[in-house]
This record gives structure tokens, sequence and C-alpha cells, in this order.
């Protein structure tokens, strides 16, 4: 095989990987959940045994899970190594989610991407790094409107995805991030509404592709094609 060929044929495996991506569908594919479930439940573990190991100066309620990740944490590796392995299993439910909207997966594999650049730029000791701010606010807001953006005007194939709770939870999540920002601001509780914020957030994919998973599924006879449960 020649250079151009081999060439001509990764492009033609990309192509076609991507557009199988884009098109969309009906299914979930059956470890969605468990990546999403990954997301909430090591993001807890993670910030909770680090916040065991640091000195009795650190509080939980007043500083960020960022200071566990950054230079000036005690085996900061635990927090930052889950950050990394948060963003791809939110690039990974993404893939899985054809049942979605388009809009909805890019959402959650911004969310993923701002999560491993947090991982990838730590604070330093003291003061704050501009592209891990930059990566903090990313990554909040797409997981803050990530809802809105799953929404489904007609016909949604789960009730956690119908416009009227979406709207609904887009709400809450809207104010749990203005909480944060406020606490930003001198607050006293500032470790606090991030911890809230972030465990509620990222537990909501997970919701969601737990009922899309149960209320569809793959139909063999109709070449991958997936149906409805109900109705």
């Amino acid at each position: 095989m020649t250079t151009a060929q081999w060439n001509g044929t990764f492009g033609d495996v990309v192509v076609g990987a991507v557009s199988r991506w884009l098109r969309p569908g009906r299914s979930v594919a059956a470890w969605v959940p468990v990546c999403a479930g990954l997301s909430p439940a090591l993001l807890t573990i993670a910030w909770l045994i680090a916040d065991a190991l640091q000195p009795s100066s650190y509080s939980p309620v007043r500083q960020t899970v960022s200071v566990l990740a950054g230079h000036a944490g005690t085996d900061r590796w635990i927090v930052t190594g889950a950050l990394y392995v948060i963003g791809v299993c939110h690039v990974a439910t993404a893939a899985g989610l054809r049942a979605l909207n388009l809009r909805a997966r890019v959402g959650l594999v911004v969310a993923g991407l701002a999560g491993i650049g947090i991982a990838a730029s730590p604070q330093p000791v003291s003061g704050s790094k501009a592209e891990h701010l930059l990566f903090t606010g990313i990554g909040a807001v797409a997981i803050t409107v990530w809802p809105a953006l799953a929404a489904q005007r007609r016909a949604p194939a789960s009730v956690l995805v119908s416009t009227r709770v979406s709207a609904a939870v887009s709400l809450a999540f809207l104010i749990l991030l203005a909480w944060t920002v406020v606490e930003t601001q001198g607050g006293a509780s500032l470790g606090l509404a991030e911890r809230v914020s972030s465990a509620i957030q990222t537990g909501w994919p997970f919701a969601v592709a737990v009922t899309l998973r149960r209320t569809t599924r793959t139909d063999p006879d109709h070449g991958g094609e997936t149906r409805a449960k109900w109705g």
C-alpha cells in the first residue's frame, strides 16, 4: 500500500467515524450509564479522600476542589487523576448518547474537555492561573446549560429531556452557578457551593442516560434502529 493509499484509507476511516457520531439515532450504548455514573461518583470520592489527607488548615467549606488538585494540595494526584477520568467519561458518554440531539452531545464534549483542561492547568501555590480559570468557567457554563441543550420538543424519549423538565433543571443549575459565583466574591462557603453544584450537575447526565437506556432499546431486526419500550 502506497503512502497516498494509506492516507486515503485513514481519512476514510476518520470521516466514517465522525459521520457515524454525528448521525442522529435513538440508541444509547450499554456502557453509557456506567461512564455517566462514574463522573459524580469519582468526583465525590476523590475530594472526600483528598480532604482527609489535607492539613487541618484546609477547609472544604471555604476552599475549592481546585486547591486539592493544585500545587499547594497534598497528594494532588488524587483529584487531578479523577478530573482526567471524568473528562474522558463525559466525552465517552456523549459518543454513546445517540438518542440526544447533536448540540447536547457537543455540550457534553465541551464539559469533558474543560475538565481535562482544569486537570492539565493546576492552580499555583498562591494566586490563580488564567488557563485554569478559563477552563473552569467553560466547564461550569457547559454543564449548567446542558439540560436545556438536551431538551426534546417533540416526543421526548424520556420525561427528563422534555422541555418543561429541562427548563426547570436548567434554572436550578443556573441558581447553583450564581451561588458559586457570589461565593467567589469573598464568601465563606465557596468550597461548599462548588461541591454541591458539581455533585448535582454532573449527576444529571447520568440520570438522563439511565432513563434513556431504559426507554429505548436496539432492535436487531431493523438494522440497528431503536424503538421505544413504551407506546
